[in-house]
């Protein structure tokens, strides 16, 4: 393998393995949140209102989703785009 296609891989590798971290974390952040919901809910009586989260919250898991399939997909392609090299 030349060196060009080398070093592109390790691009695609670095933004690949941050991609998955970001997935993780945020995979592991949504659980947190969702336990301390269930935790909350098990505490108010029955005739009160469910909780859920709240829309920033979620809006912030979709996007952190969103960028972490989106770095993964990038990895991908410039590690396709490396083999031509």
């Amino acid at each position: 393998m030349a060196l060009p296609g080398l070093l592109i891989n390790v691009v695609a590798l670095s933004v690949a393995c941050s991609g998955a971290a970001l997935l993780f974390i945020t995979r592991l952040k949504e659980q947190r949140a969702m336990a301390r919901l269930a935790a909350q809910s098990e505490e108010r009586a029955i005739d009160q209102p469910m909780l859920f989260l709240d829309v920033r919250t979620e809006r912030a898991h979709r996007l952190a989703y969103r960028v972490g399939f989106a770095c993964l997909g990038l990895a991908l392609l410039v590690s396709w785009i490396s083999t031509r090299f």
